[in-house]
């Protein structure tokens, strides 16, 4: 039947007369305009008018085989402000999530079929044969890799690299499986033959999604090679009497906007008693400044982030190590400390679940031994309170009413169904 047909009416004070509509329309009961959200009652037809804003239409709870609801687009305006349709406890087309009708002039037929299937599209009008969308919301993400290790050498080990700091805002639709996989850090040199870890990449996947995958942190150099890893940020160089070396890069592999910065290298030609800083989310890893009572390089600082409802800093870079002079600084968001020999301190590693590089060390009979180890990294999703489903894996921390958010901080791999 033409659609001119169905939706023949009259107009009493602006509202469409539901006498002279169901006489036409096959046993359903044509009712008034709707301008906000209802229960639709079986065996009833709605014009849908959404000019004013979206809304829902929750379906009747206790459905029987062979209730029908018909749905239309009164104003041509669900293009703008989506109708959506809420099973109510059973399902539309086999799944139990919302559905929409996102089309101009669009409109569908429902009819109850099971307890299997739920509610099935019997004809779409207007805009294609069947009508239903999943819904979509904007979901925030912040993806930070391990921390790559310090390094260690008779004279400086270098400071380990930040894990690789990355963003994203993706609209995700309903019933998307999020994966969520958090990176280690990389573990410290335990000696100057042994090369420092990088730390492991963490990322987000999912049908649909663009995948964002954050870079270990590159390992700070020993004395085997004096020259430290690649990584989401690069680790600091290392420096002996019998050698000087070069920071890793940052940023590999290459990502745009870049998720890390290069770690500093050995700038000055001396007897190798400092080492050098491994990069940071937001700065490169310092040099050393080359003599014996110097400066080791210090990390470079990290990027804050206030997707958790406050401002904290993740990715820092740790600094190099010193014989007998000053260690630089840890870079902020997490950065390790250095170790010294003269007087003894010991590198401290990279701070968990902010992908700190670990601190670089010296290893001599006074020395700090061990280099510090990568800060494990973190996944963070934030999106509306009203979106939240609490279908998780991997015991994420849940945070609601964050400025009408909810957030979800993965400390450990896990998913998020959307």
């Amino acid at each position: 039947m033409p659609i001119s047909k169905i939706l023949e009416r009259s107009i009493t004070d602006g509202a469409v007369t539901s006498a002279k509509l169901a006489a036409g329309a096959g046993g359903i009961a044509w009712q008034s305009v709707k301008t906000s959200g209802f229960t639709a009652v079986a065996n009833e037809g709605y014009f849908c008018n959404t000019t004013s804003s979206a809304f829902t239409v929750t379906l009747p709870a206790s459905p029987t085989a062979g209730d029908q609801i018909q749905l239309v687009d009164y104003a041509g305006t669900f293009d703008t402000n989506a109708l959506t349709i809420s099973p109510n406890g059973n399902k539309i087309e086999g799944g139990t999530g919302n559905f929409q009708l996102t089309g101009d002039r669009e409109g569908v037929s429902l009819v109850y079929i099971d307890s299997t299937q739920g509610w099935l599209a019997s004809s779409g009008i207007q805009e294609g044969t069947d009508a239903l969308s999943p819904p979509t919301y904007s979901v925030d993400f912040l993806v930070v890799a391990g921390g790559g290790g310090g390094g260690c050498a008779g004279g400086g080990g270098g400071g380990g690299g930040a894990g690789g700091y990355r963003t994203s805002t993706q609209s995700i639709g309903v019933g998307t499986v999020i994966t969520v996989t958090v990176g280690d850090g990389g573990t410290g040199s335990p000696n100057t033959t042994t090369q420092a870890g990088n730390g492991s990449n963490s990322s987000i996947s999912g049908s649909g999604l663009t995948t964002i995958t954050s870079a270990g942190g590159g390992g700070g150099a020993t004395q085997t090679s004096f020259n430290a890893a690649n990584g989401g940020s690069g680790g600091g160089g290392a420096a002996s009497p019998s050698g000087r070396g070069t920071g890793g890069s940052g940023n590999t592999p290459s990502t745009s906007p870049s998720q890390g910065n290069n770690g500093g290298n050995i700038a000055v030609d001396n007897n190798g008693y400092n080492g050098a800083g491994g990069g940071g989310a937001s700065a490169t890893g310092g040099s050393e400044s080359g003599t014996s009572g110097g400066t080791s390089g210090s990390g470079g600082n990290g990027t804050a982030s206030s997707i958790t409802g406050s401002s904290v800093t993740y990715a820092g870079g740790g600094s190099g190590a010193t014989y007998n002079g000053t260690l630089g600084s840890s870079g902020t968001g997490g950065g390790g400390a250095g170790g010294r020999s003269i007087p003894s301190v010991a590198a401290t590693n990279g701070t968990t679940n902010l992908g700190g590089g670990g601190g670089g060390s010296r290893d001599d009979s006074g020395g700090s031994g061990v280099a510090g180890s990568g800060g494990k990294g973190v996944v963070i999703l934030s999106m509306p309170d009203a979106n939240y489903t609490g279908t998780t894996t991997g015991s994420p921390t849940v945070a609601t009413g964050v400025s009408g958010k909810t957030v979800l901080t993965f400390n450990g791999s896990g998913s998020y169904t959307a």
